[in-house]
This record gives C-alpha cells, sequence and structure tokens, in this order.
C-alpha cells in the first residue's frame, strides 16, 4: 500500500488540478460583482441521508484558496448525518468562499455517496470475519478521494494502484503461459529488481486454487465469480496457508453468504463505481 505521504501527494494534486480546471484565470462572477475585501460566512447544508465524507479535504480546499478562510466544523466525517444537518461553516473572503464551492461539492457529494454505499457493505458484514475491500475500478483522477471516503465509510483499501501490489489475473496468466509460470516470473522480477510487493493470484477454479497452493510467495488468492459451494471448498483447500478474496459479481444480496464461507475479503467494484452523488449545498448566512 502506499505511504501517508504519498496519499497526501495524490490529494495535494487532486486539489491543485481542480482549481486549475475551475478557476483559469479568474472566478469573473465573483470578480464582477462581489467588492475584493467583502467578508462573508456560508454554511455546509446536508439535504440528503447519507454517511459523511469529504470535511478534511474541504478544509485543505478552503486553506489552498486562502490560507485566512476559517473553518468551524460541527460533524466530524464518518458520521451518519441526516436532512437539515450542517457540517461546517466557513468564513472569511467572500470570493475566496465562492472560489471553493465548486470543488468543495463536487468532491463531498461523492466521498459521501461512496461512504454511504461502504457502509451499507460493512454492516451487511457485522459478525463475520470478513472485510469489504474496493477495487481501482475509480473515477480517473480522483482515485485518491474515492478510496479516502471507502475508508470514511468503514471498508478497507485494496492496492492503490498498479505500483504497490503485484495482481495475476486472468490475463497475466494466460499471457505468461499458467499461473506457475506467472509466479515463477514474478518471484524472479522481484528478486532481480529488489521490490518488497505482496502477490495476489486469482484462480478461476478449485483446479487453479490447487496449482496457485504448490507455489510458494502468494500473499492472497481471488477466488474470482465462484459459487458458495466452490467458495467453501477453495476455503478447506487453503486452510489458512494464505488470505483470501471473494469478487466477480457479489452485491448486497450475495455478500453476506460469501462471507459465512469464511473468506478474508470481499472486493466490491460497486462502492466506487455504481453510486450518485449525494446532495449537499454551501449557503451564505
Amino acid at each position: 500500500m502506499i505511504s501517508p505521504e504519498q496519499f497526501q501527494l495524490e490529494i495535494d494534486l487532486i486539489i491543485a488540478n481542480a482549481i486549475r480546471e475551475d478557476v483559469g484565470d479568474g472566478d469573473h462572477s465573483s470578480l464582477a460583482c462581489i467588492p475584493e475585501d467583502a467578508q462573508g460566512k456560508a454554511k455546509l447544508l446536508v439535504k440528503e441521508d447519507c454517511v459523511l465524507a469529504g470535511v478534511d479535504f474541504a478544509i485543505q480546499t478552503f486553506r489552498y484558496i486562502d490560507a485566512n478562510l476559517r473553518v468551524e466544523v460541527l460533524l466530524q466525517d464518518g458520521t451518519e448525518v441526516q436532512v437539515g444537518d450542517i457540517a461546517f461553516y466557513v468564513s472569511g473572503n467572500s470570493q475566496s468562499i465562492l472560489k471553493a464551492e465548486r470543488l468543495v461539492l463536487n468532491a463531498m457529494q461523492r466521498m459521501c455517496a461512496i461512504a454511504t454505499q461502504t457502509r451499507t457493505y460493512v454492516k451487511l458484514l457485522e459478525g463475520t470475519q470478513t472485510k469489504i475491500l474496493d477495487t481501482r475500478k475509480t473515477t480517473p483522477g480522483i482515485r485518491a478521494l474515492e478510496k479516502w471516503a471507502v475508508k470514511i465509510g468503514g471498508g478497507e483499501n485494496h492496492r492503490f494502484a498498479l505500483y504497490d501490489m503485484i495482481m495475476l489475473k486472468d490475463n497475466h496468466i494466460d499471457f505468461a503461459g499458467g499461473i506457475s509460470l506467472a509466479i515463477a516470473k514474478t518471484m524472479n522480477y522481484l528478486e532481480r529488481t529488489n521490490k518488497d510487493l505482496k502477490i495476489i493470484v486469482e484462480a478461476r477454479n478449485l483446479k487453479e486454487v490447487e496449482e496457485i497452493l504448490s507455489n510458494e510467495g502468494v500473499y492472497r488468492i481471488l477466488l474470482d465469480n465462484f459459487n458458495y459451494e466452490d467458495t467453501k471448498e477453495a476455503i478447506r483447500l487453503i486452510n489458512g496457508s494464505c488470505l483470501t478474496e471473494s469478487s466477480g459479481g457479489i452485491n448486497k444480496d450475495t455478500l453476506r453468504e460469501y462471507a459465512l464461507c469464511g473468506v478474508d475479503f470481499i472486493s466490491s467494484g460497486a462502492l466506487t463505481h455504481s453510486v450518485y452523488n449525494k446532495d449537499l449545498s454551501l449557503k451564505a448566512v
């Protein structure tokens, strides 16, 4: 997994690029009708029940725009909020508040949606040993925000990108000439490059699980599109020799049943790619 410093760098880049994209050479709407020294105050109003996410991101955005903006936080990230709740107040230069408004709302609406979806999945897994994971099925350019929201919702992050973990999936295996060859080549690569990366290997059936187990160095086996019975048999075969992950078409209706098969993790792209933004607004007070 990437370090906290790397993750923060991703957030910094998101803010800088988003402001570049949105503001350009100036917020001419505000510049045209609001005095340069005007002071104002606004509130972040919740207009839809959800899990609150993105407050810390909003603070960073306001500070990037104007270090003199003051944020009074009333509700923290991870709080289950209701219509009418106020998450925070921001006060200071009116032009600065308006310059930050759209980025704050876009990010928080998306993050709240993901955190809410994740919290639903987490609650469905209560009483089991299984943890919910996100995937790389994220919106290009804002992966750090979406994975941050998963954590706020109570989920766990899978690898961040292609560089922080090795995951040998079907195409890697087929192009490499088979499971054992793919694993052997990977072990040689890690030794040659002096890299310390965990290895996950995808299995498409029980025979492939057995072949993976005949090799050393595998951190986790991904059971792709297994049914319940085959998942249970795979868990029996693996017998704790490495971690296990179920994935592929698992939804809210089937999530708990897969967890009860005994897998350590369930990964779901739906945490990030199948949500609708929550309704929030930034209103002057």
